[in-house]
Protein backbone atom coordinates (compact mmCIF):
# COMPACT_ATOMS: atom_id res chain seq x y z
CA UNK A 1 0.00 0.00 0.00
CA UNK A 2 2.65 2.34 1.14
CA UNK A 3 4.68 1.24 -2.37
CA UNK A 4 1.84 2.17 -4.64
CA UNK A 5 1.25 5.79 -2.74
CA UNK A 6 5.04 6.46 -3.31
CA UNK A 7 4.93 5.37 -6.92
CA UNK A 8 1.50 7.31 -7.59
CA UNK A 9 3.28 10.47 -5.73
CA UNK A 10 6.57 9.96 -7.76
CA UNK A 11 4.68 9.84 -11.15
CA UNK A 12 2.90 12.70 -10.10
CA UNK A 13 6.18 14.91 -9.60
CA UNK A 14 7.57 13.63 -12.61
CA UNK A 15 4.42 15.01 -14.70
CA UNK A 16 4.78 18.23 -12.77
CA UNK A 17 8.53 18.58 -13.27
CA UNK A 18 7.81 18.04 -17.17
CA UNK A 19 5.05 19.91 -17.43
CA UNK A 20 6.93 23.08 -15.39
CA UNK A 21 9.45 22.45 -17.79
CA UNK A 22 7.21 22.48 -20.91
CA UNK A 23 5.43 25.77 -19.74
CA UNK A 24 9.10 27.52 -18.89
CA UNK A 25 10.17 26.76 -22.41
CA UNK A 26 7.19 27.84 -24.00
CA UNK A 27 6.96 31.43 -22.09
CA UNK A 28 10.70 31.98 -22.96
CA UNK A 29 10.86 31.29 -26.66
CA UNK A 30 7.27 32.84 -26.99
CA UNK A 31 8.00 36.31 -24.64
CA UNK A 32 11.69 36.51 -26.15
CA UNK A 33 10.37 36.79 -29.96
CA UNK A 34 7.32 38.79 -29.26
CA UNK A 35 9.88 40.96 -27.25
CA UNK A 36 12.51 40.75 -29.95
CA UNK A 37 10.58 41.68 -32.85
CA UNK A 38 9.11 44.27 -31.21
CA UNK A 39 12.54 46.22 -30.83
CA UNK A 40 12.63 46.18 -34.86
CA UNK A 41 16.51 45.53 -34.52
CA UNK A 42 16.69 43.40 -36.96
CA UNK A 43 15.40 43.82 -40.89
CA UNK A 44 13.46 41.04 -43.05
CA UNK A 45 16.36 40.87 -44.90
CA UNK A 46 18.50 39.61 -41.79
CA UNK A 47 16.48 37.23 -41.00
CA UNK A 48 16.61 35.72 -44.65
CA UNK A 49 19.85 35.70 -44.48
CA UNK A 50 19.54 33.39 -40.94
CA UNK A 51 17.33 31.23 -42.54
CA UNK A 52 19.36 31.05 -45.57
CA UNK A 53 22.55 30.20 -43.20
CA UNK A 54 20.45 27.75 -41.69
CA UNK A 55 19.70 26.24 -44.19
CA UNK A 56 23.28 25.57 -45.67
CA UNK A 57 24.26 24.07 -41.92
CA UNK A 58 20.59 21.81 -41.78
CA UNK A 59 21.52 20.34 -45.26
CA UNK A 60 24.92 19.13 -43.52
CA UNK A 61 23.39 18.05 -41.26
CA UNK A 62 20.86 16.50 -42.56
CA UNK A 63 23.49 14.60 -44.95
CA UNK A 64 25.38 12.71 -41.95
CA UNK A 65 21.84 12.17 -40.11
CA UNK A 66 21.46 9.88 -42.82
CA UNK A 67 23.99 7.64 -41.48
CA UNK A 68 22.68 7.29 -38.18
CA UNK A 69 19.42 6.54 -39.06
CA UNK A 70 19.89 4.15 -41.34
CA UNK A 71 22.50 2.14 -39.25
CA UNK A 72 20.03 2.57 -36.42
CA UNK A 73 16.80 1.09 -38.56
CA UNK A 74 18.97 -1.73 -39.69
CA UNK A 75 20.56 -3.08 -36.54
CA UNK A 76 18.93 -1.23 -33.90
CA UNK A 77 22.21 0.57 -32.74
CA UNK A 78 24.00 4.20 -33.01
CA UNK A 79 26.80 4.22 -35.01
CA UNK A 80 28.94 6.28 -33.19
CA UNK A 81 31.82 5.93 -35.22
CA UNK A 82 30.04 7.80 -37.97
CA UNK A 83 31.41 11.11 -37.11
CA UNK A 84 34.87 10.08 -37.63
CA UNK A 85 33.65 8.71 -41.24
CA UNK A 86 32.35 12.22 -42.17
CA UNK A 87 35.73 13.65 -40.46
CA UNK A 88 37.63 11.55 -42.89
CA UNK A 89 35.75 12.22 -45.85
CA UNK A 90 36.41 15.78 -44.96
CA UNK A 91 40.04 15.07 -44.75
CA UNK A 92 40.03 13.37 -48.15
CA UNK A 93 38.78 16.38 -49.92
CA UNK A 94 41.31 18.59 -48.14
CA UNK A 95 43.55 16.15 -49.81
CA UNK A 96 42.18 16.67 -53.29
CA UNK A 97 41.57 19.46 -52.95
CA UNK A 98 45.12 20.93 -51.89
CA UNK A 99 46.55 18.57 -55.32
CA UNK A 100 43.78 20.12 -57.36
CA UNK A 101 45.01 23.99 -56.30
CA UNK A 102 48.58 22.60 -57.05
CA UNK A 103 48.36 21.73 -60.67
CA UNK A 104 46.14 25.25 -60.81
CA UNK A 105 42.79 23.22 -61.58
CA UNK A 106 40.89 24.05 -58.47
CA UNK A 107 40.58 27.67 -59.61
CA UNK A 108 41.02 27.70 -63.50
CA UNK A 109 37.72 28.28 -64.45
CA UNK A 110 34.05 27.48 -63.45
CA UNK A 111 34.32 24.27 -65.39
CA UNK A 112 37.67 23.14 -63.67
CA UNK A 113 36.27 24.33 -60.46
CA UNK A 114 33.29 22.30 -60.98
CA UNK A 115 35.29 19.04 -61.76
CA UNK A 116 37.29 19.77 -58.66
CA UNK A 117 34.70 19.62 -56.25
CA UNK A 118 33.37 16.46 -57.94
CA UNK A 119 36.78 14.93 -57.78
CA UNK A 120 37.04 15.57 -54.22
CA UNK A 121 33.61 14.18 -53.12
CA UNK A 122 34.45 11.20 -54.99
CA UNK A 123 37.55 10.83 -53.21
CA UNK A 124 36.04 11.54 -49.72
CA UNK A 125 33.10 9.11 -50.70
CA UNK A 126 35.61 6.17 -51.72
CA UNK A 127 37.49 6.96 -48.08
CA UNK A 128 34.67 7.53 -46.24
CA UNK A 129 32.73 4.19 -47.87
CA UNK A 130 36.09 2.02 -47.16
CA UNK A 131 36.65 3.19 -43.15
CA UNK A 132 32.91 2.30 -43.09
CA UNK A 133 32.95 -0.98 -44.37
CA UNK A 134 36.36 -2.01 -42.48
CA UNK A 135 34.41 -0.91 -39.01
CA UNK A 136 31.02 -2.78 -40.03
CA UNK A 137 33.06 -6.08 -40.95
CA UNK A 138 35.11 -5.66 -37.52
CA UNK A 139 33.98 -3.81 -35.16
CA UNK A 140 30.31 -5.06 -35.19
CA UNK A 141 29.32 -7.71 -37.47
CA UNK A 142 31.06 -10.24 -34.84
CA UNK A 143 28.89 -8.88 -32.24
CA UNK A 144 25.69 -8.40 -34.39
CA UNK A 145 23.52 -11.01 -31.97
CA UNK A 146 25.53 -10.15 -28.76
CA UNK A 147 23.75 -7.81 -25.47
CA UNK A 148 22.83 -4.39 -27.14
CA UNK A 149 25.36 -2.53 -25.04
CA UNK A 150 28.21 -4.69 -26.41
CA UNK A 151 28.38 -3.13 -29.86
CA UNK A 152 27.97 0.03 -28.19
CA UNK A 153 30.60 0.38 -26.39
CA UNK A 154 32.38 -1.16 -30.02
CA UNK A 155 31.30 1.62 -31.57
CA UNK A 156 32.93 4.38 -28.98
CA UNK A 157 35.71 2.18 -29.16
CA UNK A 158 35.90 2.42 -32.78
CA UNK A 159 35.25 6.01 -32.91
CA UNK A 160 38.15 6.96 -30.62
CA UNK A 161 39.98 4.51 -32.81
CA UNK A 162 39.89 6.17 -36.31
CA UNK A 163 39.68 9.76 -34.17
CA UNK A 164 43.34 9.29 -32.76
CA UNK A 165 44.63 7.29 -35.60
CA UNK A 166 43.91 10.17 -37.95
CA UNK A 167 45.82 12.19 -35.07
CA UNK A 168 48.80 10.04 -35.42
CA UNK A 169 48.66 10.38 -39.20
CA UNK A 170 48.38 13.94 -39.67
CA UNK A 171 48.94 15.55 -36.43
CA UNK A 172 46.60 17.66 -34.36
CA UNK A 173 46.89 20.86 -36.33
CA UNK A 174 44.10 22.67 -38.08
CA UNK A 175 44.43 22.39 -41.97
CA UNK A 176 42.78 24.95 -43.68
CA UNK A 177 41.08 24.35 -47.58
CA UNK A 178 42.05 26.05 -50.30
CA UNK A 179 40.15 28.97 -50.96
CA UNK A 180 37.71 28.29 -54.02
CA UNK A 181 37.14 31.76 -55.73
CA UNK A 182 34.27 30.81 -57.34
CA UNK A 183 32.15 29.57 -54.39
CA UNK A 184 32.85 33.00 -52.59
CA UNK A 185 31.31 35.02 -54.95
CA UNK A 186 27.42 36.02 -54.42
CA UNK A 187 24.59 34.92 -56.82
CA UNK A 188 23.40 38.52 -56.91
CA UNK A 189 19.95 38.13 -55.01
CA UNK A 190 18.84 42.01 -54.20
CA UNK A 191 17.62 41.09 -50.78
CA UNK A 192 19.84 38.61 -49.02
CA UNK A 193 23.63 37.33 -49.62
CA UNK A 194 23.71 34.31 -51.42
CA UNK A 195 27.14 32.60 -52.51
CA UNK A 196 27.42 29.95 -54.76
CA UNK A 197 28.56 27.30 -51.81
CA UNK A 198 25.41 28.06 -49.76
CA UNK A 199 23.60 26.88 -53.49
CA UNK A 200 25.85 24.13 -53.40
CA UNK A 201 25.43 22.78 -50.06
CA UNK A 202 21.86 23.10 -50.68
CA UNK A 203 21.44 21.69 -54.22
CA UNK A 204 24.16 19.05 -53.52
CA UNK A 205 21.89 17.61 -50.47
CA UNK A 206 18.40 17.81 -51.70
CA UNK A 207 19.93 16.07 -55.02
CA UNK A 208 21.48 12.91 -52.40
CA UNK A 209 19.08 13.13 -50.37
CA UNK A 210 16.24 12.78 -52.78
CA UNK A 211 18.67 9.78 -54.78
CA UNK A 212 18.61 8.04 -50.86
CA UNK A 213 15.11 7.84 -50.64
CA UNK A 214 14.22 6.81 -54.45
CA UNK A 215 17.01 4.35 -53.93
CA UNK A 216 15.67 2.55 -50.78
CA UNK A 217 12.11 2.91 -51.93
CA UNK A 218 12.10 2.20 -55.08
CA UNK A 219 14.92 -0.83 -56.27
CA UNK A 220 15.20 -4.44 -55.61
CA UNK A 221 17.79 -3.62 -53.06
CA UNK A 222 16.17 -0.77 -51.09
CA UNK A 223 13.36 -2.86 -51.04
CA UNK A 224 15.41 -5.93 -49.88
CA UNK A 225 17.12 -3.09 -46.56
CA UNK A 226 13.73 -2.38 -45.69
CA UNK A 227 12.64 -5.90 -45.23
CA UNK A 228 15.96 -6.55 -43.30
CA UNK A 229 15.29 -3.67 -41.08
CA UNK A 230 11.60 -4.84 -40.45
CA UNK A 231 12.80 -8.59 -39.83
CA UNK A 232 16.24 -9.88 -40.55
CA UNK A 233 15.17 -13.51 -39.49
CA UNK A 234 11.84 -13.67 -42.09
CA UNK A 235 14.43 -11.78 -44.29
CA UNK A 236 16.71 -14.38 -44.73
CA UNK A 237 13.87 -16.71 -45.00
CA UNK A 238 12.59 -15.02 -47.76
CA UNK A 239 15.94 -15.30 -49.77
CA UNK A 240 17.32 -11.74 -48.68
CA UNK A 241 21.19 -11.53 -48.40
CA UNK A 242 20.90 -10.10 -45.22
CA UNK A 243 25.22 -9.36 -44.73
CA UNK A 244 25.01 -7.75 -48.09
CA UNK A 245 21.72 -5.22 -47.48
CA UNK A 246 23.39 -3.94 -44.45
CA UNK A 247 26.96 -3.46 -45.97
CA UNK A 248 24.72 -2.07 -48.40
CA UNK A 249 23.32 0.86 -45.55
CA UNK A 250 27.09 1.33 -44.00
CA UNK A 251 28.01 2.10 -47.77
CA UNK A 252 24.98 4.22 -48.31
CA UNK A 253 25.89 6.20 -44.99
CA UNK A 254 29.13 7.01 -45.43
CA UNK A 255 28.43 8.19 -48.98
CA UNK A 256 26.53 10.69 -47.33
CA UNK A 257 28.59 11.61 -44.89
CA UNK A 258 31.87 11.33 -47.23
CA UNK A 259 29.96 14.37 -49.45
CA UNK A 260 28.91 16.38 -46.42
CA UNK A 261 32.18 15.89 -45.42
CA UNK A 262 33.73 18.12 -48.45
CA UNK A 263 30.61 20.73 -47.91
CA UNK A 264 31.73 20.97 -44.80
CA UNK A 265 34.67 21.97 -45.75
CA UNK A 266 34.39 24.22 -48.52
CA UNK A 267 31.64 26.58 -45.78
CA UNK A 268 33.80 26.26 -42.71
CA UNK A 269 37.74 26.17 -44.60
CA UNK A 270 39.10 23.72 -41.74
CA UNK A 271 39.35 20.49 -40.74
CA UNK A 272 40.82 18.48 -38.01
CA UNK A 273 40.71 15.12 -36.41
CA UNK A 274 38.13 15.96 -34.13
CA UNK A 275 36.46 17.54 -36.61
CA UNK A 276 34.06 15.05 -36.33
CA UNK A 277 32.71 14.97 -33.14
CA UNK A 278 30.55 18.12 -32.65
CA UNK A 279 28.75 17.35 -36.05
CA UNK A 280 28.18 14.22 -35.71
CA UNK A 281 27.07 14.90 -31.80
CA UNK A 282 24.50 17.55 -33.81
CA UNK A 283 23.52 15.18 -36.60
CA UNK A 284 22.60 12.44 -33.95
CA UNK A 285 20.29 14.95 -32.24
CA UNK A 286 18.93 15.37 -35.96
CA UNK A 287 18.07 12.10 -36.26
CA UNK A 288 16.52 11.35 -33.33
CA UNK A 289 14.33 14.75 -33.51
CA UNK A 290 13.37 13.08 -37.18
CA UNK A 291 12.73 10.04 -35.67
CA UNK A 292 15.77 7.39 -35.65
CA UNK A 293 14.92 5.14 -38.31
CA UNK A 294 13.23 6.94 -40.51
CA UNK A 295 14.95 8.77 -43.46
CA UNK A 296 12.77 11.51 -44.49
CA UNK A 297 12.47 12.54 -40.91
CA UNK A 298 16.52 12.59 -40.62
CA UNK A 299 16.35 15.13 -43.57
CA UNK A 300 13.70 16.87 -41.98
CA UNK A 301 15.76 16.60 -38.50
CA UNK A 302 18.29 18.20 -39.98
CA UNK A 303 16.92 21.29 -41.52
CA UNK A 304 15.21 21.89 -38.54
CA UNK A 305 18.42 21.89 -36.35
CA UNK A 306 20.12 24.08 -38.55
CA UNK A 307 17.39 27.12 -38.77
CA UNK A 308 16.92 26.56 -35.10
CA UNK A 309 20.89 26.99 -34.61
CA UNK A 310 20.59 30.05 -37.12
CA UNK A 311 17.81 32.22 -36.05
CA UNK A 312 16.71 30.60 -32.49
CA UNK A 313 19.85 32.41 -30.47
CA UNK A 314 18.59 35.70 -31.76
CA UNK A 315 14.98 35.57 -31.63
CA UNK A 316 14.36 33.85 -28.27
CA UNK A 317 16.75 35.82 -26.77
CA UNK A 318 17.59 39.07 -28.17
CA UNK A 319 13.95 40.70 -26.43
CA UNK A 320 15.55 39.02 -22.97
CA UNK A 321 18.72 41.52 -22.93
CA UNK A 322 20.51 37.93 -23.32
CA UNK A 323 24.53 39.53 -24.26
CA UNK A 324 26.30 37.28 -26.73
CA UNK A 325 22.93 35.28 -27.62
CA UNK A 326 24.97 33.60 -30.68
CA UNK A 327 27.02 31.72 -27.84
CA UNK A 328 23.52 30.02 -26.37
CA UNK A 329 23.19 28.11 -29.79
CA UNK A 330 23.76 24.85 -29.17
CA UNK A 331 21.70 25.52 -25.57
CA UNK A 332 18.80 26.49 -27.32
CA UNK A 333 19.33 23.74 -30.26
CA UNK A 334 19.40 20.77 -27.39
CA UNK A 335 16.85 22.39 -25.45
CA UNK A 336 14.32 22.43 -28.49
CA UNK A 337 15.36 18.99 -29.37
CA UNK A 338 14.00 18.32 -25.46
CA UNK A 339 11.02 19.56 -25.94
CA UNK A 340 10.18 18.42 -28.84
CA UNK A 341 10.52 14.96 -27.59
CA UNK A 342 8.44 15.78 -24.32
CA UNK A 343 5.76 16.21 -26.47
CA UNK A 344 6.61 14.02 -29.10
CA UNK A 345 8.51 10.95 -28.00
CA UNK A 346 9.43 9.36 -31.53
CA UNK A 347 10.39 12.34 -32.69
CA UNK A 348 8.64 14.54 -35.51
CA UNK A 349 8.00 11.78 -38.40
CA UNK A 350 9.28 9.04 -35.90
CA UNK A 351 7.12 6.03 -36.11
CA UNK A 352 5.94 3.78 -32.60
CA UNK A 353 7.55 0.90 -32.64
CA UNK A 354 6.89 -2.17 -31.02
CA UNK A 355 7.84 -3.57 -27.68
CA UNK A 356 10.23 -6.45 -29.49
CA UNK A 357 11.46 -3.94 -32.25
CA UNK A 358 12.42 -1.36 -29.35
Amino acid sequence: MYASRMERLTDIAINATLWTFRIAVVIVVVVGSLLTLATGKFSPATWLQLALDGATLGSIYALIALGYTMVYGILRMINFAHGEIFMSGAFGGYFAAVALAGTGVLNANPLGTLFSIILMIIVAVIIAVTLSVLVERIAYRPLRNAPRLVPLISAIGASFFLQYTVRGLVGPGIFAYPAVEVLSQDIGLPFVRVQWVDVLVIVSAVLMMAGLYLFVQRTKLGTAIRAVSEDKATAALMGIDVNRAIVTTFVLGAAMAGAAGVLYGLVFRQVFFFTGFIPGIKAFTAAVLGGIGNIPGAMLGGLFLGEVESIGPTLFLTGLQVPSPNQLKDVVAFTLLVLVLIFRPSGLLGERVTRQRA
